[in-house]
């Protein structure tokens, strides 16, 4: 859907007042994040726009506090910034921000409740278990079958992630998830084609598909290879694409998604759509998809950054500001 005809709602920077850009933070994303604050910082100086990078830490409520900020760009990716923990600070600042509010970030940080809520409302997601220790993958691997997935429960951009296929890779798998998060899940492995949607207030950008020849797509295909490759147009066909943004648009306000974000799945081999993820504050580096997809529609880097921004002033649903 090509959305760049859309109007501006604020037609002059000074309508937004003193941006803090939110990056960093302590997470297992923070390299990531300083790269998308840094690009999001830059897009909207050039702009006119009177915005400040904020190194998140442990003394940023105090830096809020007497920064002068009107509103703030959230481009913390992982826990403490996509989480909720960040959002709730600003709301109890009275300070807007961008994006989705506290509830909906606490969801989609944790996959475990984000499929809970997904299998409520009928939406197709691989099948999962809760695992506590190593032992427990041999369940896993009765009911999921082998290959399976495991990940940490709240982290994103596959860290802690490993495709296992055969029991001699249980422990060191179990392992790796344990370092970063003390929940562990396995989810079924699906063979088929890995999509992504982007939303943009209400709007679904055009789909992209990846492709990657890693065994899936890592940590390493979305951030540092130079041979993952993403074709958008995705291929799927306007009537297929056209349903999926309606399964999209369900998934993303199922968990309160609001303003922007980005959905990820699979179509398997008999084309059924599967529901990996919902991202709350998706990537905005150069290898990143929202400003692919957005490019795609005919919104330029800048002009995005802007739209972004703007979803701080506005709350058509009402309650979080």
């Amino acid at each position: 859907m090509n959305t760049s005809a859309q109007a501006r709602r604020c037609t002059h920077p000074s309508a937004f007042g003193r941006v803090a850009v939110l990056m960093g933070g302590q997470s297992a994303e923070r390299d990531v994040s300083l790269k998308s604050g840094a690009a999001i910082h830059r897009a909207l100086l050039d702009q006119g726009v009177a915005a400040e990078a904020v190194d998140v830490d442990g003394d940023v409520v105090r830096h809020l506090m007497g920064g002068g900020f009107d509103r703030a760009f959230i481009a913390l990716h992982g826990r403490g910034g996509e989480d909720g923990v960040i959002q709730g600070a600003l709301q109890l600042l009275g300070i807007p921000y961008t994006g989705s509010g506290v509830l909906a970030c606490a969801l989609s940080m944790d996959k475990v409740r984000t499929k809970q809520i997904w299998r409520a409302q009928d939406l197709p997601t691989p099948a999962y278990l809760s695992i506590a220790s190593a032992a427990d993958m041999e369940r896993a691997a009765d009911q999921l079958g082998l290959p399976m997935v495991i990940k940490p429960s709240h982290e994103g951009s596959s860290v802690g992630m490993s495709l296992v296929d055969g029991k001699d890779q249980f422990h060191v798998a179990f392992e790796q998830a344990r370092k970063f998060d003390s929940e562990v899940i396995a989810e079924a492995f699906i063979r088929g084609r890995e999509y992504t949607a982007a939303i943009l207030d209400g709007d679904v950008l055009p789909m992209i598909r990846l492709e990657t020849p890693h065994r899936f797509y890592d940590y390493a295909a979305k951030y540092e290879a130079s041979t993952t490759r993403y074709f958008c147009p995705s291929g799927l066909g306007d009537a297929v694409e056209g349903e999926l943004v309606h399964l999209v648009r369900r998934a993303f306000a199922s968990l309160d998604g609001r303003g922007w974000g980005r959905i990820d799945f699979m179509l398997d081999e008999a084309g059924q759509p599967w529901l990996l993820e919902m991202n709350a504050i998706p990537g905005m580096t150069d290898h990143s998809l929202v400003p692919m997809a957005a490019k795609a529609a005919g919104i330029a880097f800048e002009e995005l950054v802007w739209r972004i921004l703007e979803t701080s002033i506005s709350d058509p649903e009402g309650g979080r500001r």
